[in-house]
């Protein structure tokens, strides 16, 4: 009787033990919450330097007010990117990563209507992808801040989006 006891009760630790290791082990952010961190932080900041030349280049004021929203609304995301990534002793990149700076470069060339154009192209192409991505990592993801932060800017984005689109048809009529 004694031993069945003393089975049950290391049994019962060994229960406890393995359901506890999990929440021990994790310290911080899961890897892919780190490496969605780091992709969010240069796609914002993809989007804050697209915005910027769109307040220097666009030539349609509602193309510059919409540059002046993306540099906002994006700032202020990355901002709370980098509180949580503080909060985890995670450092977030400050340049933007090579295939987004892409997008930049080619847009600086540009000026005048065709700016304006391909401007709210890329902003499309890359909200419509985000937002997919966003949508993934909030099913996906384990950390409870980043789903808490994609819940927050999923409406925005999905907004800029809309917006976008709009400004879009707005020029193919010209």
């Amino acid at each position: 009787m004694k031993g069945k006891r003393t089975r049950f009760i290391l049994l019962l630790l060994w229960a406890v033990l393995a359901a506890a290791v999990p929440s021990w082990a994790r310290d911080g952010l899961s890897p892919a919450g780190k490496l969605f961190m780091k992709d969010a932080a240069s796609i914002d900041q993809m989007e804050i330097q697209l915005g910027q030349l769109a307040r220097e280049k666009g030539t349609s004021q509602e193309v510059k007010d919409f540059g002046d929203k993306m540099v906002l609304d994006h700032a202020n995301a990355n901002d709370e990117l980098k509180a949580i990534a503080g909060g985890n002793n995670l450092k977030l990149p400050r340049q933007v990563e090579r295939k987004h700076r892409v997008t930049i470069v080619r847009l600086s060339k540009l000026s005048g209507i065709e700016f304006d154009r391909n401007y709210l192209l890329a902003v499309v192409k890359s909200h419509s992808r985000n937002i997919l991505r966003l949508k993934k990592a909030m099913k996906d993801l384990d950390d409870q801040e980043l789903k808490a932060w994609g819940a927050r800017y999923l409406p925005i984005l999905e907004q800029h989006l809309r917006h976008a689109r709009d400004l879009m048809q707005n020029f193919a009529r010209l």
